[in-house]
């Protein structure tokens, strides 16, 4: 390498310790002011945090009535002042050693009640901005607690960066050699990671870190200027300047894209970096940093996509996928679950007509699921396989709340994300070593009851048997051509000459148990017009459709049919 190939962003060098633990003022102090404020710390800020749970009210007191040692950080979500005094109270009953070390509340300066009940259990209280969304906080602060290992390493060395580095610091040392403020987000505009801000930060900048959309008249402005344009169509860095009536600073942005392999195929947008300026002009060589940025995020966006984590890779062989078996008791201790003990798999998979929204969007949109099933259990566990995603619940309450609880997220996903899901339980599971049966069983109710939305948007397979069977018995009879009853032919092929409908006419009528006046009725014919057609399917087939084994096998074979259609 040359003097001149060398950029800025090539000599810097990034230094972290090496320690497995984040103490909550490092974790307080990347997830921002802007989100975060702390409130009182009894202990002190120097408390290790390595756990969290995310929790409603519904969930106190069952976290309060366990005697194990409770997780580090607790989230209370839509948790009212009084109750959470009350908790911290209880909290204050336990040993030292079982309490947890810090609470996020946006509750937290409201009360003066709960800040005297948190500093009495000695647990820090700290208040996070009211219009923070939790499912956008609990991500960042999962995030933080994953970064396992951390060593000082150079920028020089792209691969290695890319190793030993997340996007949390790489926001950190693009701001320090950038002079502004940074921000790394996906391709949907999500923020991923970010710099420390500071006094100048403007109102977009916040927001985008609260989790909330930006002024729309601000994106009509970038829209305008084609902003968004040139970070999906180009590499370059692009200079947006700063907008007096609606009080944003200049930034600077750039994509993260990835290049395929063989350049056959135009690069994949990941993302891009935002960088605000505040009080002082950004550096001389800003748009070098960025552009060296970008290619390091766009290495670790990719590993993180295309190469799991351990801890998801052991969930997707829980579930089993990923081929071979489990180590159960290796398992349980790795993701600290229970062994035994009643436990529940839901499936979710989109709608027929939901291809515009894939499950893995679904599964990604702000890490809904996740958050809504630890709400729901702490230690449950969700993965994505293919088209559909998969939740974990152990130690539920009762199937009426898992079934509640699952019709709810089906609900708030098309209510609120505009994605339309079915869902399948499969209840109750031992065991952990019978998860991998239980997403085959749920997979069976998926596949069987596909045709049968919206009526079967929550079911089981008990609740579905008779669909999932007879799903199942067309697709092993459509897999052997031999039982195919070629006497449907000769029908088919007569309503294509003829541009009639008798098989059409032939479904109704058996479908109505022969009943030709309901039958008629629900195809807007005369019953003579229909008996005369049931006559014509049985002269063309060589049935007799009075006869219940004719009736029986005729059926299967238009269920088919129907479903050859369909496919």
């Amino acid at each position: 390498m040359t003097a001149d190939d060398r950029t800025p962003l090539n000599d810097l060098a990034a230094t972290a310790d090496s320690t497995e633990t984040i103490t909550l003022r490092e974790l307080l102090s990347a997830l921002d002011s802007a989100v975060v404020e702390l409130v009182d710390a009894p202990a002190g800020d120097d408390v290790v945090v390595s756990s969290v749970a995310l929790v409603d009210s519904t969930d106190l007191s069952v976290e309060i009535e366990s005697q194990s040692p409770m997780p580090d950080l607790f989230l209370h979500v839509g948790v009212g002042k009084a109750e959470a005094a009350r908790w911290f109270d209880q909290v204050a009953q336990r040993a030292p050693a079982h309490r947890p070390r810090a609470v996020m509340s946006k509750m937290a300066t409201e009360s003066r009640g709960l800040q005297t009940a948190a500093h009495r259990a000695g647990v820090a209280l700290v208040a996070v901005h009211p219009k923070a969304r939790w499912d956008q906080v609990f991500p960042l602060v999962q995030r933080m607690l994953d970064r396992s290992r951390r060593r000082q390493a150079r920028l020089g060395d792209p691969d290695l960066l890319a190793t030993d580095t997340d996007l949390f610091g790489l926001a950190q040392i693009v701001a320090q050699n950038s002079g502004g403020m940074v921000s790394i987000e996906d391709a949907q505009s999500r923020v991923l990671a970010y710099s420390a801000s500071d006094e100048a930060a403007d109102e977009l900048r916040t927001l985008s870190i609260l989790g909330r959309e930006g002024p729309q008249d601000y994106l009509r402005v970038l829209q305008k200027w084609g902003v968004f344009d040139r970070l999906r169509e180009s590499d370059e860095v692009v200079d947006v300047p700063a907008h007096e009536e609606l009080a944003t600073k200049r930034r600077l942005a750039v994509s993260i894209r990835q290049s395929s392999e063989d350049g056959s195929a135009a690069p994949r947008l990941l993302g891009s970096i935002w960088v605000q300026q505040g009080d002082t002009p950004f550096t001389a060589d800003a748009a070098d940093v960025l552009r060296g940025a970008s290619a390091i995020a766009a290495r670790i966006i990719s590993r993180s996509l295309n190469a799991p984590s351990t801890e998801a890779l052991l969930i997707q062989r829980l579930f089993g996928a990923r081929g071979g078996g489990v180590d159960v008791p290796s398992v349980a201790n790795a993701l600290n679950l229970p062994v035994t003990g009643p436990a529940a798999v839901v499936g979710f998979a989109p709608t027929a007509t939901e291809a515009a929204a894939p499950i893995g969007e679904f599964a990604a949109s702000g890490n809904m699921l996740r958050l809504h099933a630890s709400s729901f259990s702490r230690e449950s566990v969700a993965t994505v396989i293919g088209d559909r995603a998969y939740v974990l619940l152990p130690s539920y309450k009762s199937a009426s709340s898992v079934a509640a609880w699952t019709r709810q997220l089906v609900d708030q996903f098309e209510a609120k994300r505009s994605i339309v899901l079915r869902a399948a339980i499969a209840i109750p599971v031992p065991d952990l070593g019978q998860v991998a049966g239980a997403r085959s069983e749920v997979d069976r109710v998926l596949d069987g009851t596909a045709a049968t939305f919206p009526e079967g948007r929550v079911t089981t397979l008990a609740e579905s048997r008779t669909p999932v069977l007879l799903g199942e018995i067309l697709d092993l009879v459509g897999r052997h051509p031999e039982l195919r009853d070629p006497r449907l032919d000769a029908l088919i092929d007569y309503d294509s000459t003829h541009a009639s409908n008798l098989c059409e006419s032939a479904e109704v009528y058996l479908a109505d148990h022969g009943d030709v006046r309901a039958a008629a009725t629900a195809l807007q014919v005369h019953p003579n017009t229909l008996r005369y057609r049931i006559r014509r399917v049985e002269e063309i087939v060589g049935i007799d459709l009075q006869d219940a084994s004719d009736r029986m096998l005729f059926e299967l074979q238009l269920a088919l049919h129907r479903r050859t259609e369909i496919g």
